[in-house]
């Protein structure tokens, strides 16, 4: 029993007290330096993504709210409340298929961890390695989370993965920067479930606004709003995760609950994120590497290809098998590749070519199969590709580790490069230097609001 008088779970006492004090707590080097990475890749996400059609839905929206003066929306000047502004940047960093994931629990972490983040960072002041310590906690909460439901069966019956693990690391991360106790993280989590929601249904979403929505804007919105209830002095249950008809029993009782402490403090699952190398769906960067690799090797044109059959994970092709939408549809994109001889932030974002004549010419000779072969719960982003070609060549190539993921990861250098590609055309070349430079000193930061004056626009 609890002081309160309510029954909580071992499992429930050591999840809070280390969420209660994981941002007292220095990180491994290899850990920073890799949040470093994500926070830079989230960020060029969310400038570009302001200037896209659910940024342009986001923004209209804040605008009519008001509220208290609290956190910046990216790549505005506008200044809102924390939970707001947790919305829209949520909203921006998914507008398109730029930002990154974390392939083993399906979710896309910082997308919704790094907007609550910013919305309590900027409004209390903290500094930047206190907030960084919180958004590590974020991501390996929301991460344990669905590993915890078993991601690929949940996405199987209906629900969305990213929806429910980003609203519970997007909470985590707000409490830790409100300085929640031990009990107020149970409030905390118990809240967090009562919002706990996303629909498959959001993959059909042809102009990727609800999709935006369901995956960035509503967990940060909903994680932060949920902190700052319990902060305000919000009580309830305080163990969501055990007792009568529990989180579990609701949406998973199959589910593994020790996944969500499980080498907690020591496994940081940010080191299995996986940083996209192309502006695209993660289930196409396996196919999109192993095509470029061939058309380089090989010098292959798209009128010398007869037959393309990549062969990828099965369950991952279900999300991105002939999508209405381009940068999330493979063999469209296979097509681009070909046509093009690469794939760009423009390219895969043109709906436009969804009905180019020579585009659908193609895509009738490119076939996706999937291969249950290839799936394998901890490691994506794989591909075996064949290629026939008009002179009765047959060529073939493959991947386990597509560029970009955690056994391939992508350097500084190449994060820089992608970074700049998305930054520039909304920053201008001085202010995303400066803002570049700001990011990679981020621990440094003695007050994130600083960043304001430099993503503003």
């Amino acid at each position: 029993m609890d002081a309160s008088g309510q029954e909580v779970s071992p499992l429930t006492l050591e999840l809070s007290r280390y969420m209660a004090s994981a941002i007292r707590k220095p990180l491994p080097r290899a850990v920073v330096d890799r949040a470093k990475i994500h926070l830079v890749d989230i960020f060029a996400a969310m400038v570009s993504g302001s200037r896209l059609l659910p940024g342009k839905a986001a923004i209209a929206y804040v605008r009519t709210q008001g509220g208290r003066p609290e956190c910046g929306v990216v790549g505005t000047r506008i200044v809102t409340s924390a939970v707001n502004a947790a919305l829209a940047n949520g909203m921006f960093g998914h507008a398109d298929e730029t930002d990154a994931t974390h392939p083993p629990s399906l979710t896309h972490p910082e997308t919704s961890v790094v907007p609550a983040a910013l919305a309590i960072g900027e409004r209390d002041r903290i500094p930047g390695q206190t907030v960084l310590r919180a958004i590590v906690l974020g991501y390996d909460i929301c991460a344990r989370v669905l590993l915890a439901l078993r991601p690929m069966p949940f996405l199987r019956s209906g629900h969305h993965a990213g929806a429910f693990g980003q609203a519970f690391g997007a909470a985590a991360t707000a409490g830790a920067l409100l300085k929640l106790d031990a009990r107020h993280v149970r409030y905390l989590l118990s809240y967090t479930a009562q919002q706990a929601s996303g629909l498959y249904t959001m993959f059909r979403d042809p102009e990727h606004i609800e999709k935006s929505y369901g995956m960035g804007g509503m967990p940060a919105h909903n994680g932060t709003a949920a902190a700052l209830m319990v902060a305000a002095g919000f009580t309830g249950v305080e163990d969501v995760f055990s007792g009568e008809r529990d989180f579990f029993f609701t949406f998973a009782p199959e589910g593994d609950r020790g996944e969500l402490t499980r080498g907690l403090g020591r496994d940081y699952e940010i080191l299995r994120g996986g940083i996209k190398r192309w502006p695209v769906g993660g289930p196409i960067q396996g196919p999109l590497h192993v095509l470029r690799d061939m058309i380089e090797q090989h010098r292959i044109k798209a009128g010398d290809v007869a037959a393309l059959v990549a062969r990828m994970p099965d369950k991952e092709l279900e999300i991105v098998n002939h999508r209405d939408m381009p940068d999330i549809s493979v063999q469209h994109l296979l097509a681009v590749m070909l046509l093009d001889g690469g794939v760009t932030f423009a390219s895969a974002h043109d709906f436009k070519r969804m009905r180019d004549p020579r585009v659908l010419k193609l895509k009738q000779r490119i076939r996706a199969v999937g291969d249950p072969g290839l799936t394998d719960a901890q490691r994506r982003w794989r591909c075996v590709m064949e290629i026939t070609l008009k002179d009765g060549r047959r060529l073939t190539h493959q991947t386990m580790a597509a560029r970009g993921s955690f056994d391939n990861p992508l350097t500084r250098a190449e994060e820089q490069e992608k970074a700049l590609d998305l930054l520039l055309p909304v920053l201008g070349a001085k202010r995303s230097a400066r803002l570049l430079a700001a990011l990679w000193g981020f621990d440094q930061l003695k007050d994130v609001r600083t960043l304001r004056a430099l993503y503003s626009k």
